[in-house]
């Protein structure tokens, strides 16, 4: 990343891959960063697969940066794609 990543900065990612624990997003092929479970959402997530799915486009903010672990980053979920969203909520709609 071209850029220097500081804490607060908004960015764009992709979901690449999920664990009970959070979700990791990859900002870039040499970046990506850790999204806590408790931060994927306002409120109780009792399931992370209910939220998110590998391939999800999110915006993200920066919480925090390891420089220990390779700038390793700390991220909370602003928004996911309207797209996915709104065709989960149809696909709901259409089952009721």
């Amino acid at each position: 990343m071209a850029e220097k990543l500081e804490v607060g900065q908004i960015l764009k990612g992709k979901v690449t891959g999920i664990q009970p624990y959070g979700a990791f997003v990859a900002l870039n092929e040499e970046v990506q960063g850790l999204v806590h479970i408790s931060e994927v959402t306002h409120g109780f997530v009792k399931d992370i697969n209910d939220h998110l799915t590998v391939g999800d486009e999110v915006s993200v903010k920066v919480l925090s940066i390891d420089e220990e672990k390779i700038k390793y980053l700390y991220l909370f979920v602003l928004q996911k794609s309207l797209q996915k969203n709104n065709n989960k909520l149809n696909h709901r709609l259409k089952k009721l």
